[in-house]
Formats: C-alpha cells, sequence, structure tokens
C-alpha cells in the first residue's frame, strides 16, 4: 500500500518566513509527583531484561508544517521519527556473530515501565491517565487508574503519533482517498482496490458499532473502550487545534489555514475506527476470493490437453496439497480443509473468453482519464496477500530450558509506519507492543505480563466466489450490463454501492483536477467481481467474504489477548485467537509452553460443494467451522512460518498456487531443523541469527540454482563467456546465495556479477522452460493467476498478468520478495530432467520434453541472453536509483505517508515490527 504526497516542488514565502517561526504547543495537565512515579512504577514483569522489539523509522509519525517545511529544506527531522532505523538496519551487517548481549544494540529493550531518569516527557490527557513517553524511543507507556482513562490515553497517544496516518486510513476505508489526499495515481489505485473488496455505507459501519454491543460483556466492554479511545483521539485534535500544532500536512493538502487556523481535522467517530478496521483486515486478514484465476487456468488446460490431462495439469500447478511443501506443523497432524471433487455438483464453469472484471469507476473526468486510468484494474486482495514471518524454539531445545521466539509482521515500510507502538496498563489490560493507527485501542500483537503472542498471515479460504445468473423483470433478455441477478427464485436488484471522489491540485499533490464515479455492486452472496456468460447466458461472479461487514468483531480475540486474567496458558491463548476472525496464523510463548493457532471464520460448505471454483447460487454456506477443526498445536519442538502452507490436507485457497516443493518457509525450516537435529541449543541470538541470515538469502539461488546449473553442466560448456557466468553463479550458490554487501554500507554486493546475470536469467528461463510445452494461451492464465517472480526489487517480472492483479506485486523496494513465483514449478520440472524422484509431480516434462540434452539448450540459451544484459536493463532506474544501481534497486524505500521522509536502507527479507522474547519466569 502506497498513498502519494509529494513534495512541494518550491517553498512559498509564507512556508519560508514559517521555517523561523515559533510554534505554541499547550502541553497537556501536568501530573503531580506521586502520578508521575505510579505511572513509571511498571506491574511486576516476568520478562526479566529478555524481551526487546524493533519498529523502524520511528515512534513519531507527526510533523508540524514547520518541521516538515525544515525537514525538506535543511534535512532535519522531528525527534525520534527515525532513530530506530538504523538499529533495524544495521543487524543484517552484524547478525553473524551476534550474542544475547548484544541484541538491544539493534533491538529495544521491551520491558515494562520506563527506569528512573529515561522519562522524557510526563503528562496527563484527562486526570485518570497518565503517559510517560520514554527518552529512548519517545514510546508511550499509557498507564491508567480507569479502564476508560487508559483508552483514552491510548486514543490521546496514538493521535499524537499518528493523526494524518489516522486520517489517511479512514479516507482510505470509506474510499474517500483522492478527494483528502489528491489524485495521485497511487492514491487512485488504493482506493479502488480497497473498495473492490471492503465498501461501506454509513449505514453499514453503524451497523457494526451497534453489533459491538451484541457480543456479551465482553462485547459491552468493547462498546465503552471504543468511546472511550476515540474521546482520546479527539482530545488530542482539540489541543492541536488549540496549540496551533496539529499534522502540516493538513496545511500541504488545503484542509488547515496556516495563518487563520480555518478547517483543520475533523472529529473522529466510532465508525472511522470501523472503516479503518475494515482495510486492516481486507490488506491483512483475508483469503480465497481467486476461483475465477483457478477456473481460467483449467478452461485454458482443459483446451490444450484436454479434459482429462488437462485437470491433470491443472491440479499439478495448483499445488493445493502439494506433498513437498513445508508445513508449519510437521508432526504429522491432519486438519482436511478447501478439498473437493473437480466436478463437483456446485461448479459453474464459464463460457472460455467470455469473463471481463468488473470496472470499479465510472464517468471520468479531468486527470481521471490519463493513463493512470489503468490503476483501476489493480486490486488489493486476499489472494495474493502473504507477509510475516515467525520463528518460536520449544524450551527442550534452547539454551535457557525456556520457549524463544522472533517473529513479527511484515506490513510493508512506511513513513510513518503504518504500525505505532504503545504500553497500555490499566484494569483488565496490561500489554506492550503494536497496533495500527486508528485501531490501537488494544495492543494487537506484542507482550503480556510473562507471554508474548504475535501472527503472520494465513491466506486460507475464507472467500468463495458464486455465480449469479442476470435477469429483467420487464421481459427483455439480460445482457452483461444488467444488474438483477436470480437468487431463491426472485430477479433482486444489485445493491449499488457508489460516490462520486473528486480531487484537485494542492501543495501536496500536483494532481491536475478530476473526478470519477466509484462503483461496487452488492448482491445477497457477496460483491460482483467478474461478468462473463455461462452456456451462452449472462451471469455475474461474486465474491463473498465470511468477515465482510464483521470487521470489529475480531476485537474480542485482541481485547483478550491484553488481558493478563485470561491469558496463563497455552490453552487461554488458543481460546482468545479462536475469537479472532481474520485469517492470521498465531504464534505464543510464556516460560514453559508454545503453540500455534490458525484463526479464521472458515465457512463449513453445503453438501457437492468446490470452493476452489465458482459455485452455483444454492450452494451456500451452512455455518462456519468450530475452533477444533482449526489448525492448532501446543509445545511442538519449533514452529515457523513465512505465510507457508499451514498442516497437511489443509488445503490452499483457490487462488494461491505457491504451496509448492519450494517456498521462501524453507528458509526458516531448514536451519532450524538441522540445527535441533545436531543436537544444538539454541538462545535468543542463536534464533536471531538464522532469522536474519534467511532475511538476506535468495530463495531462487539456495534451492532452485544447484540442479540448474546440474543441467547446464550435464555437458561441459564450451563458451567462455558462458563459461564464466556459471562459474560465478556457483560460487555465489555455495556461500549461501545471499544477497549480502562486501562490507557495512559499501553499497556493494558480495558476487554482484551472478546476482546481476541470475536475475536477468530467471524470467528468461521461466518463459524457455514452460512457454513452448504449456502453450501461449495456458501459460498466460497460469501467469495471471501466479507471477512467476518476485525479486527484491520488483523489476525482472518478465511475464505479467493480463488481469487485474496485486498492487502489492508491482511496488518496488518493498522488502518482501519471494513468496510468490515459480521456483517450485522450475524445481519440480528440472527435477524431472534429472532423473530425480518428484513427489506430486506437474503431470508432464516440460523443459525439453523431459530429454536432458533437449532441455540443457533452454538453460543455456537464456542464460546467454541474460548474461549480455547490462545492469541498466536488470535495474532500471526510479526516483531513487540510478539505472544500473544494483543495491538501490533492491534497497528498501519508507514510502511516505506525510511530509517526513526516511532514508534508504539495505534490503532484508525481513518484518516491519519485530519481537525478541524469551520468559524466565511467570506469575505464580
Amino acid at each position: 500500500m502506497r498513498i502519494a504526497m509529494r513534495r512541494p516542488a518550491t517553498l512559498p514565502a509564507l512556508a519560508a518566513a514559517l521555517l523561523t517561526a515559533t510554534t505554541t504547543l499547550i502541553v497537556p495537565t501536568p501530573p503531580t509527583s506521586a502520578q508521575a512515579a505510579a505511572a513509571q512504577a511498571a506491574p511486576t514483569d516476568y520478562c526479566l531484561e529478555q524481551c526487546s522489539d524493533i519498529l523502524p523509522p520511528g515512534q513519531n509519525g507527526n510533523a508540524t508544517l514547520v518541521e516538515i517545511l525544515a525537514h525538506q529544506a535543511l534535512g532535519t527531522r522531528p525527534a525520534h521519527s527515525a532513530d530506530q532505523l538504523d538499529e533495524y538496519a544495521n543487524l543484517v551487517y552484524n547478525y553473524a556473530g551476534l550474542t544475547d548481549d548484544q541484541i538491544n544494540s539493534y533491538f529495544n529493550d521491551a520491558s515494562f515501565g520506563v527506569p528512573a531518569g529515561q522519562a522524557e516527557r510526563t503528562y496527563q490527557p484527562r486526570s485518570d491517565v497518565t503517559v510517560v513517553r520514554d527518552r529512548a524511543t519517545g514510546t508511550p507507556h499509557i498507564t491508567g487508574t480507569t479502564r476508560s482513562g487508559t483508552m483514552f490515553g491510548a486514543g490521546y497517544a496514538g493521535a499524537e503519533d499518528r493523526l494524518f496516518t489516522m486520517d489517511l486510513l479512514r479516507h482510505v476505508g470509506r474510499g474517500t482517498l483522492t478527494p483528502f489526499a489528491g489524485g495521485a495515481p497511487g492514491n487512485r489505485a488504493l482506493e479502488q482496490s480497497v473498495w473492490r473488496s471492503s465498501p461501506y455505507t454509513e449505514a453499514d459501519l453503524q451497523a457494526q458499532v451497534a453489533a459491538l454491543r451484541q457480543q456479551g460483556p465482553r462485547g459491552d466492554q468493547l462498546y465503552a473502550d471504543v468511546e472511550a479511545y476515540i474521546a482520546g483521539i479527539n482530545g488530542y485534535i482539540a489541543a492541536c487545534m488549540a496549540g496551533r500544532y496539529c499534522p502540516g500536512e493538513y496545511v500541504l493538502t488545503g484542509h488547515l489555514d496556516a495563518i487563520t487556523n480555518a478547517g483543520g481535522p475533523e472529529p473522529f467517530t466510532m465508525t472511522d475506527l470501523i472503516a479503518i478496521a475494515g482495510v486492516v483486515g481486507g490488506l491483512f486478514g483475508g483469503g480465497g476470493g481467486s476461483e475465477m484465476q483457478s477456473a481460467l487456468v483449467r478452461i485454458a488446460a482443459r483446451a490444450k490437453y484436454g479434459p482429462t490431462e488437462g485437470d491433470a495439469v491443472w491440479r499439478a500447478f495448483r499445488s493445493q496439497n502439494d506433498p513437498e511443501t513445508v508445513l508449519t506443523l510437521h508432526d504429522g497432524q491432519s486438519f482436511p480443509y478447501g478439498s473437493a471433487p473437480d466436478d463437483a455438483p456446485s461448479v459453474v464453469m464459464p463460457d472460455a473468453g467470455s469473463v471481463r472484471p468488473e470496472p470499479v469507476v465510472r464517468d471520468q473526468t479531468g486527470s481521471a482519464t490519463d493513463g493512470a486510468v489503468a490503476l483501476a484494474e489493480l486490486a488489493i486482495g486476499s489472494a495474493h496477500r502473504g507477509m510475516s514471518n515467525a520463528v518460536v524454539v520449544s524450551g527442550r531445545h534452547t539454551t535457557s530450558g525456556h520457549p524463544v521466539a522472533v517473529f513479527g509482521p511484515q506490513t510493508g515500510y512506511f513513513s510513518p509506519q503504518l504500525l505505532l507502538m504503545q504500553e497500555l496498563q490499566g484494569p483488565g489490560i496490561s500489554a506492550r507492543g503494536v497496533a495500527f493507527a486508528g485501531v490501537s485501542l488494544y495492543v494487537l500483537l506484542g507482550r503480556g505480563q510473562d507471554y508474548a503472542w504475535s501472527a503472520t498471515s494465513s491466506v486460507q479460504d475464507i472467500t468463495d466466489t458464486y455465480a449469479l445468473p442476470l435477469c429483467t423483470t420487464d421481459g427483455s433478455a439480460p445482457t452483461l450490463a444488467t444488474n438483477r441477478y436470480l437468487h431463491g427464485g426472485q430477479c433482486t436488484a444489485m445493491e449499488e454501492l457508489s460516490h462520486v471522489n473528486s480531487w484537485h491540485p494542492t501543495v501536496a499533490d500536483s494532481t491536475p483536477a478530476g473526478s470519477y464515479r466509484i462503483v461496487a455492486w452488492r448482491t445477497a452472496l457477496g460483491l460482483v467481481a467478474w461478468r462473463g456468460t455461462v452456456g451462452g447466458q449472462p451471469y455475474a461472479f461474486t465474491q463473498r467474504r465470511s468477515t465482510y461487514g464483521r470487521e470489529a468483531h475480531s476485537a474480542i480475540g485482541f481485547q483478550m489477548f491484553n488481558d493478563p486474567a485470561v491469558m496463563g496458558s497455552a490453552g487461554d491463548f488458543t481460546t482468545a485467537a479462536s475469537n479472532v476472525e481474520y485469517a492470521f496464523n498465531w504464534f505464543y510463548v510464556n516460560s514453559t509452553q508454545s503453540a500455534y493457532f490458525n484463526s479464521g471464520r472458515n465457512p463449513v460448505r453445503a453438501a457437492g460443494s468446490n470452493p476452489n471454483l465458482p459455485m452455483a447460487a444454492q450452494y451456500e454456506w451452512t455455518g462456519f467451522a468450530p475452533a477444533s477443526a482449526h489448525p492448532q498445536s501446543v509445545d511442538q519442538d519449533y514452529y515457523i512460518s513465512w505465510n507457508n502452507k499451514q498442516a497437511r490436507d489443509f488445503g490452499a485457497a483457490d487462488g494461491n498456487f505457491s504451496f509448492g516443493s519450494v517456498h521462501r518457509g524453507e528458509l526458516l525450516d531448514v536451519p532450524v531443523k538441522a540445527a535441533l537435529a545436531s543436537g544444538q541449543k539454541l538462545d535468543r541470538a542463536g534464533v536471531v541469527r538464522l532469522v536474519e541470515n534467511a532475511a538476506t538469502v535468495d530463495l531462487r539461488g539456495k534451492e532452485v540454482l544447484d540442479d540448474l546449473l546440474r543441467v547446464v553442466e550435464s555437458q561441459p560448456v564450451t563458451d567462455a563467456g558462458l563459461a564464466t557466468a556459471v562459474s560465478q553463479l556457483k560460487a555465489w550458490q555455495q556461500a549461501g546465495a545471499n544477497r549480502k554487501e562486501t562490507s557495512a554500507g559499501s553499497k556493494a554486493y558480495q558476487h554482484a556479477a551472478a546476482i546481476r546475470v541470475f536475475d536477468a536469467w530467471w524470467p528468461l528461463l521461466v518463459n524457455g522452460q514452460f512457454k513452448p510445452g504449456l502453450g501461449a494461451d495456458l501459460y498466460q492464465a497460469l501467469v495471471n493467476a501466479m507471477q512467476i517472480n518476485e525479486s527484491p526489487s520488483g523489476h525482472q517480472a518478465g511475464d505479467v498478468s493480463s488481469l487485474p492483479s496485486s498492487a502489492n506485486e508491482a511496488q518496488p523496494h518493498k522488502g518482501s520478495a519471494f513468496q510468490y513465483g515459480w521456483w517450485g514449478y522450475v524445481d519440480k520440472d528440472i527435477r524431472r530432467v534429472l532423473g530425480e524422484p518428484v513427489q506430486g509431480g506437474l503431470g508432464r516434462a516440460y523443459c525439453g520434453n523431459g530429454d536432458l540434452a533437449a532441455c540443457r539448450t533452454v538453460p543455456l540459451d537464456t542464460l546467454r541472453a541474460a548474461a549480455a544484459q547490462p545492469a541498466s536493463t536488470v535495474y532500471p532506474g526510479d526516483e531513487h536509483c540510478a539505472a544500473g544501481d544494483q543495491w538501490c534497486a533492491d534497497a528498501i524505500v519508507h514510502s511516505p505517508l506525510g511530509g517526513i521522509t526516511s532514508p534508504i536502507i539495505a534490503w532484508q527479507n525481513r518484518p516491519t515490527y519485530q519481537q525478541v522474547v524469551s520468559f524466565p519466569s511467570d506469575r505464580p
């Protein structure tokens, strides 16, 4: 996700004058000395200084207009806006010899409270809550004498750190980002993609607010918590307006007059929190919904090979239950979910060539009609939603005898971050960690008094596609443009969810004026995503997500995570996690136990259903799976997750073709398994070393390159140029296939030539290996289902989708890499050519039709072409990097969500927020 915020090209006279102006701050009521002492006296902390965390670039995400202009003119930054960036960035240079004593050189001390003499600022935004900002990072430690006070403090401190980001997110959640922030192409793409999956009316949002109170005592508490939290946000808005220190972005986007103080941030409402929750749930907690892409692969495979062999090929590439894929639960546990006969009675296949994606905008004017309109076809969808990793090692295999966890979410890199750090202490709540801006009434990922928890996106199938016949009530023949559908014997009108968005140039975004109507069509079985014909008759194909309209329900689980009274054991953790309806993999440790639970509102389908393909309307869900049916475990020897398959028989969601024989989860699983098999005991630093090394490895080079080179060297390589390239690639592969600098800050990779050649080679190789055998149509359908590459730079994409794709796929400098790509396909096919056993193969041979000598010409020819590509072609320049700059192309850029930017840092495939935790003790 990227929200465009352009720097002003020049500073007007007013801005120059403001650079030398002073800003008056209204400071909340100072606490008494007794209150301050109470605020700093943390509850008993059983981590005993063995909990650490990090969240770059920094805690402070608010900047006044003066601070923004000074940053752009002079390069200065507000305090605590980037002071965690160097710690985070430097781990990649120093992890190899890391010891436990050195961890906090690269992480923060995540102990409860603020040590004596380390409080930077102490204040009371209300009489029943005290906020202590620590000197090290500016993190707020919020202590309430009442529950309401704690919630008010969370809202106040959250707005103090992320007010403009909160405002952006509430507008994204309502599909109104462009009127608020400007019509830049990135803003248009983002609001359109979120509107595709989570469009709501104000009445819908209000209904979710009302539903909070229908969940028993915890629901009543949640409602009260939200009220107090929103009051805290608005308390800060009132203070910053009175003191004239609200975020400067309000001035730059035309919402606040710097002279008269007219305008400013609108007060927040409870429905704003629901809108933001919809964004978070849709971006990070969904799964499934890509039945159509899978169906189109099946259609193309049948056209190429006939029904029987075509279905076999489709199933093979689908990789729903690949026996060679890496698992989080590796002790043989089976949790069947999602499998069904290919030709189950529910299946409705569209006619070949008839399907078109549903447009999300119409009536474009002005700049909305420029070339960027193609971005309307981008979708931030759950099919390719991933990110985040975890390694949890049982106390049986650690030096201390207590479980060790290194885990965290990859939520992208932004300045300021979408997440914020906080500590919350009050009646029924005791936790430190992170939450998304605008929904930070609870810690979403973090630690309690004697336990810690985290999550990775699980992307299991909680979204199904339904095929609805279109109809009319006037006797005319329906067409694909008809907005009525047959359901329950009635010709029912679709509900149009739409509004007009218009924008004009501002200092922050100079995009010319424009407008469009943003549109979604809602049915009883979800949102219209596609239209096409079935047997020549027009149909709408809808996406029905089980959590749509229920995003706020998951807050009960997060409320429980924060409550020490209900988090005393692994069993308690499982109960809390089962109340989260988002699709996540949850991990937990205390002093003696480790545990895993897969959450999600998993539909129970009607008999005869196949949720992997579009289904007929009569096959509606019959309920939702109980917690006992979800993958779960306590005290396995170790757990790993990098968005890989959860357990045996827990099928990959319909559009997830990535759970194959090569997955980035192996970069964690293989070294942990080897360490434990050798009898090694791991300390906290030992687990950090394993995780951080994986963050520097090129998955393709580590797991696939060796077999490719075996094919190439099956005969002598006589071409001198190719021999040099092969030698360089072998040296890199044998060294571990890392993408690391020659020395700290050199900005030049070790094995740079090999990496350049391999980056250029991969897309050429995939095309040459598979397209001739698959044929153009089937090959393109498979590319539409899963991209062939996901490199650190976002370049070297090769053949790309011709259908709506994830906006995340196209984003350069995003850190997360190697989740989706054809590495498993290449691996299985090459191993077959080499005569090695392959479980769950691709159904037929592709490289050289299985003949080694014929296959060898493919890697040779494509390697020759790759070696001839100059660095400037492999790594095109952009606004951050010169063409040919390999290190910079890979590097991580914190995309600005406001007026303060952050320096570029070296690539590492690592959680954005990361914890290192172990508890030597626990509560009596």
